[in-house]
């Protein structure tokens, strides 16, 4: 199964795609769609829908992972990121891909068996299970590889729950 894991935003989009193949996770490719700043913010949505509908149609994910919107203070961001958000679900439906959500807590359960681990503990996890030299930088790629582990490890539950048989 390869799984592409984003983590949205507005200036920078993380992604990270992975192929899970039996008990191993091998990273394929992964990296930023950046935006610049000061650029109209409907060309930049429309610049993020486009890059993230590439790097879907170049390597073909069979799923999608994408971070739930956490947000605490500047509800000026969450629109921004969750309108970022949308484009880059709506490429992924576009194509048929399917898309699962996962909150920030979710994916460090699934990384480091505890919830509200910190974020260099996910990080540090996340380069082990995919046998990376270093942390991948900016946190952006990092975070999505990490939402892209998680899903491969949810998917064979998930899938057996749902009583789909594809590994």
């Amino acid at each position: 199964m390869r799984v592409m894991g984003i983590d949205p935003g507005i200036a920078l989009v993380g992604f990270g795609i992975i192929d899970s193949i039996g008990n191993r996770l091998v990273p394929v490719q992964y990296g930023c769609i950046e935006t610049e700043a000061g650029t109209p913010h409907d060309i930049r949505l429309k610049q993020v829908y486009e890059a993230a509908g590439a790097l879907m149609d170049k390597y073909k994910p069979d799923a999608a992972a994408i971070e739930k919107l956490f947000f605490n203070r500047n509800v000026t961001t969450a629109f921004t990121v969750s309108e970022a958000r949308g484009v880059i679900v709506l490429a992924a439906a576009q194509r048929g891909i399917a898309v699962a959500e996962y909150t920030p807590m979710q994916v460090k359960q699934a990384i480091v068996g505890y919830g509200k681990a910190e974020k260099r503990q996910v990080q540090e996890m996340t380069r082990m299970f995919l046998n990376l030299p270093a942390v991948p930088k900016p946190d952006d790629t990092a975070d999505a590889l990490a939402v892209a582990v998680c899903h491969a490890h949810s998917a064979v539950l998930l899938n057996r729950l749902n009583g789909v048989n594809r590994t």
